[in-house]
């Protein structure tokens, strides 16, 4: 699965918040991206724009490709113990990826990707290199011991700048951290309306 290339500061400029992570400098010209900047019009956005806006935004969160985003959508769809909407943002979280950023074994989530696709990241013990691994509760997950001293993780947790969620729990000693529990939605941080997401998928 593909993932994002491009210039991500004009994507976080976009949207007007720091997408990418809060240590890429958000670019403050008060315009959108586009030939004219303030001179040209910008009408307001139907409810169908404000739900495609809603999911892209999403998607350069999370640095997804469209399909495994739906993917991820479709499954949570069986859970039947959480509203649509809550059950895919705790998919999204627990991510293998994401997890390994929320833990500050890199300060971006394109970065804990690449730890996770060099086989650097283990899940209980055993190396997993799938970003999109869906970690469970009391799943163990840390950075491959004999690759613990790695510089740029090592700087990571040093500088790691993001409270630690309550569903996860680190121990310095051992450098692993462990999925206390599925994330509900007031204990995800992201800035995200995910009922317009659900409005758009059930359209």
């Amino acid at each position: 699965m593909g993932h994002f290339t491009g210039p991500r500061s004009k994507i976080a400029r976009r949207f007007g918040e720091p997408v990418f992570g809060p240590d890429k400098v958000l670019d403050k010209r008060p315009n959108p991206p586009g030939q004219h900047g303030a001179t040209k019009r910008r009408h307001k956005l139907s409810e169908y724009g404000e739900q495609l806006r809603e999911k892209q935004k999403a998607k350069a969160i999370y640095g997804m490709r469209e399909g495994q985003f739906r993917l991820f959508f479709e499954r949570a769809k069986v859970d039947s113990a959480h509203t649509k909407g809550e059950a895919f943002l705790a998919l999204l979280e627990c991510r293998l990826d994401n997890v390994a950023y929320r833990l500050g074994l890199s300060p971006t989530r394109a970065g804990a990707r690449q730890l996770v696709t060099h086989r650097h990241v283990t899940v209980n013990g055993k190396v997993c290199n799938i970003p999109s691994y869906t970690v469970r509760p009391n799943d163990v997950i840390s950075i491959r011991e004999k690759d613990r001293g790695m510089v740029a993780v090592v700087d990571s947790l040093k500088s790691h700048k993001s409270p630690m969620v309550n569903w996860l729990s680190w121990d310095d000693a051992t450098m692993q951290g462990t999925l206390v529990s599925i994330p509900l939605r007031a204990e995800i941080p992201e800035n995200i309306e995910i009922q317009p997401i659900v409005e758009f998928f059930s359209r």
